[in-house]
Formats: structure tokens, sequence, C-alpha cells
């Protein structure tokens, strides 16, 4: 009974939130209400689900500047961590289907620091990621689940190209992001939330090499890879 009461709030929060952002959207140029709105989101989301949040190595990261966060992908509730977590408004790269959830989804398209894309058709895929590429050099960072997708078993899933196709297109720096704990919370295809800890770890930021190919693609995925995985506890 308790797990569906946090979920019901969750629920409202996921609709009234993104409502109340909408309404304010043609005030709000700069984008100051959005990304107060989406960290109260985030807070408030953890809050109602009985989640202590810890965040280290904030010491790491100039918040000041363009990044691209690249990370683990555990559970739905590693969103509301990083807009807790991270004081940097962050832009999402996200399945188009999301679209469909009300206002939520609205939330997204109109936001504008975010980035639908098609996970089924590879072309549009990498033009949706050119476009995020074009977001971070105009001065906004970006996050990406370096797995595409929710690991179903709590274990480090094989990383995809694309955040680090995206990474070496726009050429700034990399913040590597373990996240531990979500798995526990909230699995892949469940609705029952657990109370729990999550710890955010963040990396030190890798330079981008000038030579921009599939080589430096790859090299950079081994050292991101290398980053996560031995802050990752496995769930």
């Amino acid at each position: 009974m308790r797990s569906l009461i946090k979920l019901l709030i969750i629920v409202f929060y996921v609709l009234v939130v993104p409502f109340v952002i909408l309404l304010f959207l043609p005030f709000d140029r700069k984008r100051k209400f959005y990304n107060a709105s989406t960290h109260f989101f985030g807070v408030r989301v953890l809050k109602a689900a009985d989640v202590k949040l810890t965040v280290k190595g904030t010491e790491n990261v100039d918040f000041t500047t363009p990044h691209i966060y690249i990370s683990n992908h555990a559970s739905m509730f590693d969103i509301p961590c990083v807009l807790a977590g991270i004081p940097d408004p962050v832009g999402f790269v996200y399945k188009r289907e999301l679209h469909w959830i009300p206002f939520f989804g609205m939330g997204l398209k109109y936001g504008r620091i975010h980035t639908p894309i098609h996970r089924t058709k590879g072309m549009s895929a990498m033009e949706s990621l050119d476009i995020a590429a074009e977001r971070i050099k105009s001065g906004g960072s970006v996050l990406l689940f370096a797995e595409g997708t929710r690991t179903k078993d709590g274990k480090l899933q094989p990383f995809k190209r694309g955040p680090f196709y995206l990474a070496v297109r726009s050429g700034v720096s990399v913040v590597p992001l373990t996240i531990n704990g979500t798995y526990k919370i909230l699995p892949k295809k469940s609705f029952t939330v657990h109370p729990g800890e999550v710890t955010m770890i963040l990396g030190k930021p890798i330079a981008i090499p000038s030579t921009h190919n599939k080589e430096t693609e790859k090299k950079l995925m081994e050292e991101v890879h290398k980053a996560i995985e031995q802050n990752y506890v496995e769930q």
C-alpha cells in the first residue's frame, strides 16, 4: 500500500510539474524557471520515494562550462537523481516515444534543451546526435546513457557508439558519471518503488583529442567505460 502511495505521488509530480513549466515557457526565455523547476521535480520525486541521494566528485567539474555527461543506466530513477544532483542544467537525449506521456512529453519537447531520438532508425539517430552536438557548442550540457537502455539485471551492459560519436563531434570534455543504487529502487519493468540510497560519482573530465575519427571514439569509449566501471557497484 505504501509503495502504491509513493507511485501515485510520483505520477502527480510527473504530470503537474511539466504542466506548470509549460504555462510559463512563453515568458521564460532564459529558461531559469525551467531549470529551477526540473531541479525541484528531481528533489521532490526522490523525497516522495524515500530515496537519499549522495553526490561525490563535484570538485572535479566546472559547472559553468558545457560538458557531455556519460552515465550508466539502471533505472528510470536515474533521471530525477541527475536533475536533483547536478547543478548544471543538463539536456537529455531521449527516446521519442516519451512524447506520448501527458505534459511530461510536451515538457521535454518544448523545453528546447533536450533532444529526441529514433532508436530504431540508425540515420535518424545520428542526425539527432548532430542536433545535440550543436546545442553543446552553443553552451549547453547534455547527458547520455552509455548503454542506450536500462540494465535488466543490475550489471553494467555493453556501451553503444552514439554517446562517443556525439562527444567527438562536439569537441567538449566528457564527464564519466556512475550511478549506484537506482536499480534496487525501481528495476526495469517494475512498478514497485523501494526506498533506498543512491550515490552518484562524477569523474574527472576527459578531454577530446583534436583527431576526430572512429578510432578516437573507440578509445574514448574504453576510457569512459573504465572510469564508470571502477566506481560501479553491481546491483
